[in-house]
């Protein structure tokens, strides 16, 4: 899909500052984040949803903001080929990740779920999810082909697919200079989180995101390394005792 198109598609208003926004005409060497940081900011709240503390999303109050359909049109016109470090290719590949998992909520209109926008045979991170640099992207292509071939097992609790057991969606984007901190923070975060990330004391219950990309952590003896580095202090892991339900409710004001 050609950006310029996407951009055409807007009310007037909004398609002058889309089109200054596109970073290939602006000349900008990065993405711009300034809309995306700007909706992050305004729109994502702590709260308490079915027991479990998390930051949620106002989708409504998203959905409705001018800043969305600018920072929807700053992806589909930005190259990720002029990114030139690997902390770039990660800061906005996860940023890419996080807005079209919200952009897919809003275009179906599920209430419930998100994968309520998948079907059997079809299931919703196979589908189209939006255009990044002129290409149609898929949430599972953004992570699978794009993400973890980058070697960062910390994407895991940075991309947030909409859920109430997912990481918490940070209310600020991600960028290349602060990365490490970024990651590094989310990733103690979710675990001091006991009703998603990690509970107990040395034969501890985690995330089913530990079952799911354990090899990302290096196998579960990788998995316990990463918990003693990452996890509170003084909770002294000593191996996995099993998982936590994982809520695929929205993680919804």
């Amino acid at each position: 899909m050609d950006p310029l198109k996407t951009v055409r598609a807007l009310p007037a208003a909004l398609a002058l500052a889309a089109l200054l926004a596109l970073p290939g005409l602006a000349g900008a060497e990065l993405p711009d984040l300034a809309p995306l940081d700007g909706l992050l900011h305004r729109h994502v709240h702590p709260g308490t949803t079915r027991g479990i503390p998390l930051n949620r999303v106002d989708y409504a109050a998203w959905a409705a903001d001018p800043d969305y359909p600018r920072a929807v049109a700053a992806l589909a016109g930005f190259d990720p080929a002029r990114l030139a470090t690997r902390a770039e290719r990660l800061a906005f590949w996860i940023d890419a990740y996080n807005l079209l998992a919200i952009k897919t909520v809003l275009d179906t209109g599920v209430k419930d779920s998100i994968k309520d926008a998948g079907s059997l045979f079809r299931p919703v991170w196979k589908r189209t999810a939006g255009v990044v640099g002129g290409r149609p992207m898929s949430l599972d292509a953004v992570e699978n082909d794009v993400l973890r071939p980058l070697g960062e097992p910390r994407i895991h609790f940075a991309i947030v697919c909409a859920s109430l057991s997912c990481p918490d969606l940070r209310a600020e984007a991600y960028r290349p200079a602060r990365l490490e901190a970024q990651l590094d923070d989310q990733a103690s975060r979710f675990l001091a989180n006991p009703a998603k990330g990690m509970r107990g004391n040395g034969e501890v219950r985690v995330s089913k995101i530990f079952d799911w990309f354990e090899a990302d952590f290096g196998g579960e003896a990788g998995v316990v390394r990463f918990l003693r580095a990452h996890g509170p202090p003084g909770a002294g892991v000593t191996g996995i005792a099993g998982y936590l339900p994982y809520d695929w409710s929205l993680n919804r004001e």
